[in-house]
């Protein structure tokens, strides 16, 4: 198991509530307060698409730095979203515009076949699609050589996060910090604990079945699923999806391919810092005693927080927010 950090969140009264803490973000109120204070973020956003190699490329929104006191940006953080969000996602937005404020320039990154970007690639969307990722941050340190490059996911965002940077070295890219937040850990684990809280199963099911209709609109002569809400559940949905459609010949070996447990982290040289729940009712606490132990790990496991919630108060910002830009200012120029 990694080292765990002594760092505790605490939200007070009913919001500390696992469900509460997991859908809040994404509520309207929340979202119009949001936008609010993300105006700035977003009005200087600008699409930047990304050759990952092979003929792979995925799209990101670069903010540039607005600045720090001495006029010089801090670097740059690369931020990548969960399964079916997008970088305009309401946890990924907090993070960026508290990063941007703090003087770093932010590329929130599409995984292929979210937010604008279904048109880019013919195959579709997999978990194990490691290597485009790595490839997009490595042109993401190549555009800005000269600035420290930090790192930072949500859910399964966190997990292909700490696999790129597990990557790094033998990519040859220079990563200063990685941080996840709710990483899947054992997507096994995951589908299972999906399966029992059914209100996120069918979330997101519901989000998947509309990427898949836009993806297949765009490649109708490669794509025709069929009636999409034939499917029972998400296994039976992800097991079709797995053998018709991508190279792994079972469900048990393609979700093996992404998981952290075991020795996956084993041989991590970048500074990292894990954030969970143990109450998170998708991302199974039980799963962080499977982590491996590299000096780079940092693992902090909350009480409270929900799924990538970590909400103090209706209106406040994210812990999160604050413990990532606490955590990346440590190696900034």
């Amino acid at each position: 198991m990694a080292t765990e950090t002594a760092l505790e969140f605490a939200p007070p009264g009913p919001i500390s509530n696992r469900h509460l803490q997991s859908i809040l973000p994404s509520s309207v109120f929340r979202r119009r307060l949001l936008l609010r204070r993300a105006a700035s973020l977003v009005t200087a956003s600008e699409a930047l698409l990304l050759d990952c190699g092979n003929g792979v490329r995925l799209h990101s929104w670069y903010a540039p730095a607005p600045g720090t006191p001495g006029g010089s940006p801090r670097g740059i953080v690369v931020l990548i979203h969960g399964w079916e969000g997008t970088a305009d996602s309401s946890y990924l937005l907090s993070a960026a515009e508290r990063l941007r404020r703090e003087g770093w320039g932010v590329v929130r990154l599409h995984l292929r076949d979210h937010g604008p970007s279904h048109h880019l690639n013919r195959e579709l969307f997999h978990s194990n699609r490691l290597p485009e990722v790595v490839g997009a941050v490595a042109r993401i340190a190549a555009l800005f050589p000269d600035q420290p490059l930090c790192l930072g996911g949500f859910s399964l965002g966190g997990n292909f996060a700490l696999r790129v940077a597990a990557r790094a070295p033998e990519a040859g890219i220079p990563l200063a910090r990685v941080m996840a937040v709710c990483p899947v850990l054992d997507p096994a684990s995951t589908l299972d604990a999906m399966e029992k809280a059914w209100p996120y199963e069918r979330y997101f099911m519901a989000k998947w079945r509309r990427s898949l209709e836009i993806k297949a609109g765009f490649f109708p002569e490669l794509y025709d699923f069929g009636h999409l809400r034939r499917f029972r559940g998400l296994r039976d949905m992800t097991d079709y999806f797995v053998r018709d459609f991508s190279e792994y010949p079972d469900l048990q070996t393609y979700l093996a391919g992404y998981a952290i447990v075991g020795d996956a982290l084993a041989s991590l040289e970048t500074p990292a810092l894990l954030v969970a729940a143990k109450d998170d009712p998708v991302i199974p606490a039980k799963d962080l005693v499977r982590l491996a132990n590299p000096a780079a790990l940092q693992l902090v496991a909350t009480l409270r927080g929900g799924h990538c919630g970590f909400l103090p108060s209706l209106a406040g910002s994210s812990w999160v927010d604050e413990q990532m830009a606490r955590f990346f200012a440590g190696v900034a120029a």
